[in-house]
């Protein structure tokens, strides 16, 4: 698939040999697995490099810690939060992951609004780098959170 750092006796590498998946789609769904459905954001240590970068609806969070510190942060506003992932597909050389998923759950305050419990449900959309070695280096994000906070933020009737 790509070039490897774990070198077998024949000159070959995989993947596997280093973080035990075949393809940078099966990084990014044990990611979604561990950190997001599982709610972990200790498990970020797993997957991504230090000076990770996630670009969220145009701002960047920069770091490692930082990164968790922000997934923290966006569980603790969605209670019964789950995450389900629609799909999830790869370039040809595996350098680029794309995801589409839906998050739902009951508001606590996402999108800096009142934390009134209300069902929530919205979709998103998910490109990462994947080094060669299957660490993930940056995620871009996009979310329907226009059309999330209309929701949540028009009167109820």
């Amino acid at each position: 698939m790509f070039d490897r750092h774990v070198k077998h006796f024949d000159g070959t590498a995989q993947l596997e040999d280093f973080v035990g998946y075949s393809s940078s789609t099966e990084v990014v769904e044990a990611f979604w697995n561990e950190v997001w459905k599982a709610r972990n954001p200790d498990k970020v240590d797993d997957f991504v490099v230090e000076d990770f970068v996630i670009t969220s609806g145009g701002e960047r969070i920069e770091g490692r810690e930082n990164f968790k510190a922000w997934v923290r942060d966006f569980l603790g506003r969605i209670d019964d939060f789950r995450f389900d992932v629609i799909e999830t597909f790869q370039n040809q050389d595996g350098s680029r992951v794309a995801s589409r998923w839906r998050v739902s759950g009951r508001n606590n305050g996402v999108l800096g609004t009142e934390p009134d419990q209300r069902p929530i449900s919205f979709t998103g959309t998910a490109v990462w780098a994947v080094r060669e070695d299957g660490k993930l280096l940056h995620n871009w994000v996009e979310r329907a959170a226009w059309e999330l906070y209309q929701r949540l933020t028009e009167p109820r009737v």
